[in-house]
């Protein structure tokens, strides 16, 4: 049975939303999406490099999907391990409105949310990673199917934006199992999720 690992961009105030560019999600009004651009360094390359290797399929949010839909088709170099892996491999999409994919190996999944990613996490060997995709991730979260989180935090505070743990969230604790900063101040760490919240006083 495969694992699944969530890998979500945040700033330093919990904004997830439209990391990748200005035209990525301007729901709300949100008008600061690209904000994780500036900070792309070799270090940050060398961490996607690295999740990307061991990836065996992707699941993903409408948005996110139709997102990566629009471009990564389009990168052919074979050198391109992010494209080779997400032109090649299976893609799964949470959706309850998108019908006909027409990015080569996707599939549509609806219905019963923890019982169709419990079955894709059987029928994987390696990893089955979620990118951004953060209402689903919400849902997954929710549902404690996400077992590893690559959380990196960027340097900036926006003061707007939708927050990947909105107001609701489940409680839920996490075992650190690594971290580093990029070059560019980038904070990336890894979690295991552990169970709920511990309690006490000092």
């Amino acid at each position: 049975m495969g694992k699944l690992t969530l890998t979500a961009f945040v700033t330093l105030d919990g904004v997830h939303q439209a990391p990748g560019g200005p035209e990525e999600d301007r729901g709300g009004g949100f008008e600061q999406g690209g904000w994780s651009a500036p900070y792309g360094d070799e270090d940050f390359g060398g961490f996607v490099i690295d999740v990307f290797s061991r990836v065996d399929a992707f699941l993903l949010g409408r948005r996110t999907y139709e997102i990566f839909a629009g471009y990564w088709p389009k990168v052919t170099d074979p050198a391109n391990l992010i494209a080779a892996k997400l032109n090649s491999l299976p893609k799964y999409v949470a959706s309850s409105s998108l019908t006909d994919p027409a990015w080569e190996g996707t599939t549509v999944i609806g219905g019963d949310l923890a019982k169709e990613v419990t079955a894709l996490k059987e029928r994987t060997d390696r990893e089955l990673q979620v990118h951004g995709s953060a209402a689903l991730a919400r849902s997954l979260f929710a549902l404690d199917l996400v077992d590893t989180l690559h959380l990196l935090t960027f340097p900036v505070v926006l003061g707007a934006g939708r927050r990947l743990f909105a107001e609701g969230a489940v409680p839920t604790a996490f075992r650190h199992v690594s971290g580093s900063v990029t070059g560019a101040g980038v904070a990336i760490h890894t979690y295991e999720l552990d169970g709920r919240p511990a309690y006490g006083s000092f």
